[in-house]
């Protein structure tokens, strides 16, 4: 897994950034926020947070100008029902203090206003980030790249059962009850044991 890249800006825009590493252009998709760090500069060094998109099986790498705003970005994902578009929507409409500051705040207005997010996920994010927050961790830990991991796990799990026929509500019932029991799970233990469940 990449952490980071360094290299030079070869392409910017309010959505993506291309950094050149010795010829090899790497194509990240980028938030509001870290468009503006990266703006005025011709080289940069960037995050990188590697995801599976759900609707297509194909990696993703988004970009990050610094540690903090992939740490919330990680966090943000964490929380279910919360995949890295909204994500990057919610980090686009925010600076990273003022989404920390709008869950301490349990202002759930404020963070419904960002396109596609309900009325539910808002309240969702706030009761299962508040403490995360409150406690310091927003900054990168083990635990939480635990968590990322088995996200992707999850992911992968979800769009094997998808091709083979089950349907989304189903599935998502029983990799929750799986990994409620056995959050470290790999993508093979969580297929195996929801084909025994649905």
């Amino acid at each position: 897994m990449i952490d980071y890249i360094n290299g030079k800006i070869a392409e910017l825009t309010p959505t993506k950034v291309v950094v050149d590493n010795n010829g090899i252009g790497h194509a990240m998709e980028i938030s509001l926020q870290t468009y503006a760090l990266l703006e005025n500069k011709n080289e940069a060094k960037i995050y990188i947070q590697s995801q599976i998109n759900p609707r297509d099986g194909i990696q993703v790498d988004y970009g990050f100008a610094d540690k903090e705003e992939r740490a919330l970005f990680q966090l943000i994902t964490s929380v279910s029902g919360m995949g890295a578009a909204s994500a990057r929507m919610l980090l686009s409409s925010f600076s990273a203090e003022e989404f920390k500051q709008a869950v301490l705040s349990e202002d759930v207005k404020k963070i419904q206003a960002t396109k596609g997010i309900g009325l539910k996920t808002a309240q969702r994010l706030v009761l299962e980030l508040k403490d995360k927050i409150a406690d310091g961790k927003a900054e990168v830990s083990n635990e939480l790249f635990t968590q990322q991991v088995n996200n992707q796990a999850v992911e992968e799990a979800t769009l094997a059962l998808v091709s083979l026929g089950f349907s989304k509500p189903n599935i998502g019932k029983a990799i929750a009850a799986i990994t409620k029991k056995n959050p470290d799970a790999k993508v093979e233990e969580i297929i195996k044991a929801a084909l025994k469940m649905l």
